[in-house]
């Protein structure tokens, strides 16, 4: 296991400026470092955050509440002047359905005779994970309704730990 070089590497502030293929041919472990730097710088930038708006939440929130009160309503958004600023307060609204009470309803919509698509959106999921378990048969039944997309890839550098297949 290889020491990283602490003291003779770029730091955050440093490499901003750099054109990222600059920054790609830095040796590894000061990529694995700067990689190290940014979580931390972004951990802080999150709390900080949070706190503030934990703050701005704690001075606002009665007059919010009063507002959409007056309003007629528990969520959404109100908006109002304070000190010459713009203060505008959001709370979306989450709803949940209970999946199994939803598929009754639409199999009594179904046997009426009526198209429950008329009232909601129908929509079957396949994870991932019973796919792959089921037998092959079942599996290429499915296959032509199969698309799949990769996401964003992601890679952490880690010093002082071996790596692992």
């Amino acid at each position: 296991m290889m020491s990283a070089d602490r003291t003779n590497r770029p730091r955050l502030d440093s490499i901003r400026m750099l054109p990222i293929a600059e920054v790609a041919a830095l040796p590894t472990q000061h990529l694995a470092l700067l990689q190290e730097d940014a979580a931390a710088a972004l951990e802080a930038s999150k709390k900080a955050k949070d706190w503030i708006d934990g703050a701005i939440a704690l001075r606002f929130a009665d007059h919010v509440q009063a507002l959409r009160r007056a309003a007629g309503k528990d969520t959404g958004t109100v908006r109002f002047e304070q000190d010459g600023v713009t203060v505008v307060a959001d709370l979306p609204k989450r709803v949940d359905w209970d999946q199994a009470l939803i598929t009754a309803v639409v199999e009594r919509i179904r046997a009426a005779g009526d198209d429950p698509t008329q009232y909601v959106d129908i929509a079957i999921k396949v994870p991932e994970r019973k796919y792959t378990a089921w037998p092959e048969s079942i599996r290429t039944a499915f296959a032509p309704a199969r698309t799949v997309k990769t996401g964003k890839p992601s890679f952490r550098l880690s010093l002082g730990e071996e790596a692992s297949s």
